[in-house]
C-alpha cells in the first residue's frame, strides 16, 4: 500500500500537482504548504515505498528512483487521473524527473526543489557519507542522524520541526538509507534525463546543502529557469509556505496556460 496526502478544493480547476519528498523522510514535509497549494488544484504528496507510512518494497533487488515514480503514478492514477504536475525536492527532484521521462504527455510541467547534479566523485563521497549506521546500544545512529537534522536545519526552523524531521527518518528501521542509495544509483541518469525534458521547468534553489550543485543546472534547461532563494533553506515549506506555494503556482499556472494556447 501506498501512504498519500491529499489536499483539493470543492471544485478544482486546474491540473493536479504531485509532491515528491526528500529521503529519508516523507510526504509530510509538505504537510504545511498544501493548502496553499490546493486552492485551486488537487494536490497530492505520496510517500515512497519504505518511507513514512507506505509499505517496504521486497529487500531485492535494490529499490530504484525508478519503483518511486512508479509508485508516483500508481498514487496519481488511483486518485486524481489524468496530466499533472511534478514537483520533487532533492531525491524527490529526481523522482520527477524519471515520472515525466516514463510518461511524458501525462506531465504539465516539473518542479525541482534542488537540482542534485552531483559528479561522480562526490555521489562516491556522499554514498560513504551516508552509509547506514549500525544500531547500538550507545545510540550513534540517533545522535548522528540527530545531529545532521541540526546540522542543516535553515532558517526559521524549530527545534519542534527538527524533531519532527528526525521521526521520519526512524520509520524504515534499518532500512532507512534506501532513498539515498537509489538517489545515488540515478545521478546520471538524473542528469540526461533533465536535459531531455521537453516540459517547463523551474529549479528553486534553497540555500541548503545541495545549494551549490544546484547552479549547476543553468547549461540543461532547455525551457526552463533557476531561482536562488539565499534566505531560505530545510524547513521553508513550512517557515515560508505561502511564499513558496506562490511562486511554484505562479510557474505551473503559467505552464498550464502556454499548453492550452499551443
Amino acid at each position: 500500500q501506498i501512504h498519500c496526502r491529499v489536499a483539493a478544493p470543492e471544485k478544482p480547476t486546474r491540473l493536479p500537482l504531485v509532491c515528491l519528498h526528500m529521503s529519508p523522510k516523507s510526504g509530510r514535509s509538505y504537510q504545511d504548504i498544501l493548502p496553499h497549494l490546493a486552492t485551486d488544484r488537487i494536490v497530492i504528496a505520496p510517500d515512497y515505498p519504505g518511507h513514512g507510512e507506505s509499505d517496504k518494497p521486497p529487500a531485492e533487488p535494490q529499490v530504484s528512483v525508478g519503483d518511486f515514480a512508479a509508485a508516483a503514478w500508481q498514487s496519481v492514477d488511483a486518485l486524481c487521473p489524468g496530466r499533472v504536475h511534478m514537483l520533487g525536492y532533492h531525491t524527490g527532484s529526481m523522482v520527477a524527473v524519471e515520472a515525466a521521462t516514463i510518461r511524458p504527455a501525462d506531465v504539465a510541467s516539473v518542479v525541482n526543489i534542488s537540482a542534485p547534479l552531483f559528479t561522480s566523485d562526490e555521489l562516491e563521497s556522499l554514498s560513504a557519507f551516508f552509509d547506514p549506521i549500525p544500531i547500538d546500544e550507545a545510540g550513534n545512529r540517533f545522535r548522528i542522524m540527530w545531529e545532521r537534522v541540526l546540522e542543516y536545519r535553515g532558517p526559521g526552523m524549530t527545534l519542534q520541526m527538527a524533531a519532527d524531521s528526525f521521526a521520519e527518518n526512524l520509520r524504515a528501521g534499518d532500512d532507512y538509507e534506501w532513498g539515498h542509495r537509489a538517489a545515488f544509483a540515478y545521478g546520471e541518469a538524473y542528469h540526461d534525463r533533465l536535459a531531455a525534458l521537453p516540459q517547463p521547468v523551474f529549479v528553486m534553489n534553497p540555500n541548503d546543502d545541495c545549494y551549490d550543485v544546484s547552479k549547476r543546472v543553468d547549461p540543461l534547461l532547455k525551457n526552463g529557469q533557476r531561482r536562488d532563494y539565499d534566505e531560505w533553506g530545510h524547513g521553508f515549506l513550512t517557515v515560508h509556505a505561502a511564499a513558496a506555494a506562490a511562486d511554484i503556482t505562479a510557474f505551473i499556472d503559467q505552464a498550464e496556460m502556454n499548453d492550452r494556447v499551443t
